[in-house]
């Protein structure tokens, strides 16, 4: 049997339903779940700050094994999963055939189905991390994970580490050099910032500046790479000033919005030099609005982009990039603490106190 942890709604307490093996389709995959994180977003929405079907069973960023494989599931390689494999899966499945599909924005699939965010059926196992399984849907984006890196590493790879990597594949795109951005301003210091940190410090980028008003978030940027980390203050006024000087007045190649703060998108754009490139990731919650001055973007040559979730090859890149990293920048002590699945609620009440990066749930 399998075992989860369903959320009815903000303000009630997670309650606990069991349900039988699925029958596996053709692409379906049944996976036991080993380590799910709590995501920021999952904090949103268990505290009515954003809104999802119930009832549901939350969870995206997990790892785990592979308990069942139905007809032709592979992994994003195109190779056949086995029984026994260690994966971790996309936020969402897609059809690959739709207009977003084959307009390189997968994420935006017509049918998309998205782990966590899917309402709870009696017809097959839960979609969702907080669960003994997980059924992952047909069209899912699958990664093997090799066996040195650890549960509290992988786990977020399948949100914040694939969505940083999303983030510097469009920067790299729209960059005027043919190198990785030599000064890189990151705005928030959370899992997604602090990954950011270390993505940009194995690259080239000389300069690599964390702003965040947190300081201890300050602390923990310096061990993730942050060349520069600096107290956000509300005028902004010092980190361009800094920036400047770090660059000898031109500005920062690259700038990477993960707060989800107005203040801190408008100084995104700020900090930039001629032709930089400003890439937005932190709002997926309603904001007020950003003032920007369209002259500031046309005479500096500005590009502005929006990052939501990822493409299949970013969840590759990110395992790939662990798996070569993860010694270097201290991942797996990003999860505080790790809680029996059976105390879901004292786990989401912590990471809500406390605010730690992340917190672990162990079926």
């Amino acid at each position: 049997m399998i075992r989860a942890a369903v959320f009815d709604g903000p303000g009630k307490p997670f309650r606990f339903e069991t349900f039988p093996r699925p029958t596996l389709g053709p692409g379906e995959v049944l996976v036991r779940v080993t380590l799910c994180t709590v995501c920021g977003s999952d904090l949103h929405t268990v505290g009515g700050r954003r809104t999802g079907p119930t009832p549901c069973v939350l969870g995206h960023e997990a790892v785990g094994m592979v308990e069942g494989v139905g007809d032709g599931a592979c992994d994003v390689a195109g190779v056949p999963l086995r029984v026994g494999d260690r994966v971790v899966w996309a936020v969402a499945a897609i059809c690959g055939r739709c207009f977003f599909c084959t307009h390189r924005l997968p994420q935006k699939c017509e049918s998309l189905r998205k782990y966590g965010h899917d309402r709870l059926t009696q017809t097959s196992g839960p979609h969702g991390g907080y669960a003994t399984h997980c059924h992952l849907f047909a069209g899912s984006t699958v990664v093997r994970v090799p066996g040195g890196l650890p549960d509290a590493v992988a786990a977020p790879a399948a949100c914040a580490t694939a969505t940083v990597m999303a983030a510097y594949r469009e920067a790299l795109n729209h960059s005027t050099g043919d190198r990785f951005p030599r000064c890189v301003v990151i705005f928030g210091l959370g899992m997604l910032g602090l990954t950011a940190c270390a993505v940009a410090s194995v690259g080239e980028a000389s300069v690599v500046v964390g702003a965040d008003i947190d300081a201890a978030r300050l602390v923990l940027a310096a061990r993730f790479g942050a060349t520069h980390p600096v107290r956000l203050p509300t005028d902004g006024v010092g980190l361009l000033a800094q920036v400047k000087e770090l660059t000898a007045g031109r500005g920062a190649d690259l700038a990477l919005e993960l707060s989800g703060s107005p203040i801190a998108a408008g100084l995104s754009l700020e900090v930039l030099r001629i032709g930089g490139t400003a890439i937005w990731l932190g709002a997926v919650l309603p904001t007020g609005p950003v003032p920007v001055n369209p002259e500031q973007i046309v005479r500096k040559c500005l590009t502005l982009k929006g990052v939501h979730n990822y493409a299949p090859p970013d969840l590759d890149s990110a395992i790939t990039f662990l798996a070569s990293h993860h010694r270097r920048f201290p991942f797996a002590d990003l999860v505080a603490q790790s809680f029996p699945l059976s105390e879901i609620d004292i786990a989401f009440r912590n990471a809500a106190a406390d605010r730690p990066v992340r917190v672990g749930l162990i079926p």
